[in-house]
């Protein structure tokens, strides 16, 4: 699961590039559901970046967001479908955050691409909801840089696989099965435990 991530400029300079092309109001710094966030899409034969809305409407428009899509079951589920098959999109990040146990209590970890400067991509559908955009990132199984924190992770792209990722229903497919690469990861901060009494 993702379910939040880091959009911060001043660690990549692709990412810096790729937010100065944006039109549309989002933040930066530590994204959450539900904030517009600017995803990269179909623009011809070109990538051009676009704000939408991060997460589907719950079932039938109620309920909490659905902010991400399991890669191996997408096409089978009629909410992404046809996103699967004509609307990928990719998140620019610079890393995404996963709670995890430690000593008893959950603690929260960045993950990222090794070494510095590195933007990292996540795979994603966009769906149009009542004439406003819409977006969620796909998960697939941890691989092994991430399943001591986790059982789920992002579908991570190479920059040389966006292209493909965007254009080519084909490709997508192969990319949809695929592990991702090793990530590098870091304890932020322990998590807060909330007390009633």
């Amino acid at each position: 699961m993702c379910g939040r991530y880091s959009l911060s400029p001043e660690e990549s300079r692709e990412i810096m590039d790729i937010i100065r092309q944006v039109q549309g109001n989002f933040k930066t710094g530590e994204i959450f559901p539900t904030d517009p966030v600017p995803v990269l899409m179909e623009a011809g034969e070109e990538l051009a970046p676009e704000v939408m809305v991060w997460g589907y409407p719950g079932v039938g428009g109620k309920g909490r967001s659905i902010i991400n899509a399991r890669s191996e079951t997408a096409l089978e589920r009629p909410m992404f479908r046809q996103s699967v098959l004509g609307r990928r999109c990719v998140f620019p990040t610079t890393g995404f955050y996963e709670w995890g146990p430690a000593s008893g209590q959950k603690r929260k970890y960045r993950f990222q691409l090794p070494g510095r400067d590195r933007a990292l991509y996540l795979a994603g559908l966009w769906n149009d909801y009542g004439g406003q955009r819409r977006c969620v990132i796909l998960t697939t199984a941890a691989n092994p840089s991430m399943a001591g924190i986790h059982d789920r992770m992002p579908l991570v792209l190479e920059r040389e696989q966006l292209a493909d990722w965007v254009h080519s229903p084909q490709a997508a497919g192969e990319l949809l099965r695929r592990t991702p690469p090793a990530l590098a990861y870091e304890e932020v901060e322990p998590s807060q435990q909330l007390s009633l009494f």
